[in-house]
């Protein structure tokens, strides 16, 4: 029998979220609860949680939400694409950082997950790209090779909730109400797949 895997053959997909239900979320990442002022009621499903945020007064209370309940990889490929789309025009050091960002995506490991961090400590001001390196830097794993100290896992979705809120900041007054749309836009194709 071949050992290798059969190309012709789907995989199946990945997982976009961390837990089943936001109930579940909050009780497991109890953080999430210190940045948001709404929590979920106990028949709400993620879909349905994220779209009443959306339409409360508070809407950054769903980009956080997203940030919080995808898995790691899934939220921080959100968070490239919202910055992206909020800021086409980066700068030089920024683009460098998106590299690291994407290296990473493509290739997760820790060489990859390590550069990332070290550009994003090092970089010269804190953009939502540098906040997108952090965020690779605290998604799971020892913080350097001969350190095995982790993060809290919390701290990489803050990173992104960050990044994603910093870009529509960026925007102004006159462009946050559309970017916001578009952001969560976004975000809710990660809750209609898990």
């Amino acid at each position: 029998m071949d050992s290798e895997p059969d190309n012709e053959h789907t995989m199946p997909p990945m997982r976009t979220l961390r837990f089943d239900s936001p109930q579940t979320l909050y009780r497991n990442m109890p953080e999430v609860g210190i940045f948001t002022k709404h929590r979920p009621t106990e028949d709400e499903d993620a879909l349905g949680y994220l779209e009443r945020l959306r339409s409360s007064t508070t809407p950054e209370d769903a980009v956080t939400y997203a940030a919080f309940a995808a898995n790691p990889k899934m939220a921080i490929s959100w968070g490239v694409e919202c910055v992206r789309m909020n800021q086409p025009n980066l700068s030089a050091e920024d683009s460098h950082l998106a590299n690291a960002v994407l290296q990473w995506l493509e290739y997760p490991g820790h060489e990859t997950r390590w550069h990332a961090l070290q550009s994003a400590m090092f970089a010269p001001r804190r953009s939502p790209l540098v906040y997108l390196g952090l965020a690779v830097g605290w998604s799971g794993g020892p913080m350097a090779p001969n350190d095995p100290l982790t993060v809290p896992l919390w701290r990489s979705p803050k990173a992104v909730n960050a990044a994603v809120l910093t870009s529509i900041a960026a925007l102004g007054l006159d462009h946050r109400s559309v970017s916001l749309a578009r952001v969560l836009d976004l975000a809710a194709g990660l809750f209609r797949i898990y």
